[in-house]
């Protein structure tokens, strides 16, 4: 397992949010805040929470606190307001004003760490849009000195003098022309993606790994699979979704992919722009939603973790709740709880292998209920489809002739249309054959 570096504080920052009743579930989101903040190189070094029921239009917070804050920056040398919330263009620039630092909001920060974070190509033309659509609106006059483009100057060239276009429009028009773009260049990708993954989804059984973020979830890809995977405690460490077989103990197999971990309030623009890279999740077989049991906030996570499901049309697919971390747990008692309000689930120790033996007894059972039992005589010539078979099958007895391999196996009925030509007894290829057992 890859190890993850020190962290290295680049800025100062003083937290900001308001209190809207629920205290805990406050502090809970003022600690994520943080949490968010330190994964993008931040050193929280005060918070600032207000009670009040409705934001207030100007500043968002009132304007006693605005003043609070400002003394704060000063005093504490500040370098950045973070805010738990979505602000509009209008209130950063009167923050701004008042406390004279840069203000930023939970959305702009959790972009800036998705573009850290971006390491493929397709995760970064992903951020990217994320990043123009959030800023488009909120573009400002960085050229107040040019006023208008020279096409308004008294020495502009014949045909083009005039008013001239304002650059504050010309860099919107700008932006939306490489939002277009970009999204051409998505575009592409998620049909490319869409033909691998459902290529794989004939012949395999996917399940794929969904959680809230730093859950476990790339620790527990590689404890099942022994991957390299990054797995890091940190938010947002994973990205790029990555796809290994994994073994059963049964000898069964099946493909297990790792998603980029999801999180209260994920920017629809992050949702909407990294469908491509959550193309496994809409087509697996089997969602693993994998939880922090010892989070005091674990039912929230679980709520929010359905709610981005149900953004991306996933909502519906057969799920398994995994309760991981349990090592951390300091008593049964917790784990009782969890396990009444969630019957079917599953307790797991990814770092400890606790429960893992079980999960995989679990799927293996859920795999045999989805395969067949059948007899296939295949050509010799058929190197390709043998070796299919051998990585995605489980082959119960071959033998091999001077033309033919004659072979018993249990394969998924997906399967069925490329076996059926070569099935025992069929007469000749493409002649559907004898297929026996399996179950529904």
């Amino acid at each position: 397992m890859r190890q993850s570096h020190k962290t290295v504080f680049l800025e100062r920052a003083l937290l900001a949010g308001i209190a809207d009743g629920e205290p805990a579930s406050r502090g809970e989101s003022l600690e994520e805040l943080a949490r968010l903040a330190e994964t993008a190189g931040a050193e929280v070094v005060d918070r600032v929470v207000q009670k009040r029921e409705t934001p207030g239009a100007k500043y968002y917070i009132g304007s006693g606190k605005v003043g609070e804050i400002a003394a704060a920056v000063e005093s504490e040398k500040i370098d950045v307001v973070i805010f738990d919330h979505d602000l509009s263009p209008a209130q950063v620039r009167n923050l701004e004003k008042q406390i004279k630092r840069k203000v930023i909001d939970r959305t702009e920060l959790i972009l800036d760490i998705f573009a850290t974070h971006a390491r493929t190509q397709q995760a970064k033309l992903q951020v990217e849009v994320a990043q123009l659509e959030y800023s488009l609106p909120r573009l400002r006059r960085m050229w107040t000195h040019l006023g208008q483009q020279a096409g308004g100057a008294i020495g502009g060239a014949i045909g083009v003098r005039g008013p001239g276009e304002k650059q504050l429009e010309k860099d919107r028009r700008i932006a939306r022309r490489r939002v277009y773009e970009l999204k051409k260049e998505i575009e592409v990708i998620e049909k490319r993606k869409q033909r691998e993954v459902g290529a794989r989804a004939l012949d395999n059984y996917t399940v794929s790994l969904v959680g809230y973020t730093n859950a476990g979830k790339s620790t527990l890809m590689n404890a099942l699979t022994g991957a390299d995977v990054l797995a890091e405690d940190r938010l947002f460490s994973t990205l790029d979704t990555r796809t290994r077989l994994w073994k059963l103990t049964d000898g069964s197999k099946a493909l297990l992919s790792d998603t980029v971990g999801f999180i209260r309030n994920l920017p629809t623009g992050l949702v909407t722009s990294f469908h491509a890279t959550l193309e496994e999740v809409v087509q697996a077989d089997l969602l693993l939603h994998v939880v922090d049991a010892s989070d005091p906030q674990s039912e929230r996570q679980i709520e929010a973790v359905e709610d981005v499901l149900t953004k991306i049309g996933a909502r519906e697919k057969d799920t398994l709740i995994l309760f991981n971390k349990t090592d951390r747990l300091r008593d049964a008692v917790e784990m009782t709880l969890l396990a009444r309000r969630h019957p079917d689930s599953l307790a797991i120790s990814a770092k400890t292998g606790e429960g893992l033996a079980g999960l995989a007894d679990r799927i293996s059972k859920i795999l045999a209920s989805r395969l067949v039992e059948l007899e296939v005589e295949i050509p010799q010539s058929e190197g390709r489809l043998l070796a299919d078979l051998a990585a995605n099958a489980m082959v119960l007895q071959r033998e091999d002739g001077p033309e033919r391999v004659r072979l018993r196996l249990r394969a998924p009925k997906r399967l069925l249309w490329r076996l059926g030509p070569y099935a025992a007894g069929s007469g000749s290829p493409g002649v559907p054959g004898r297929v026996s057992g399996g179950g529904d």
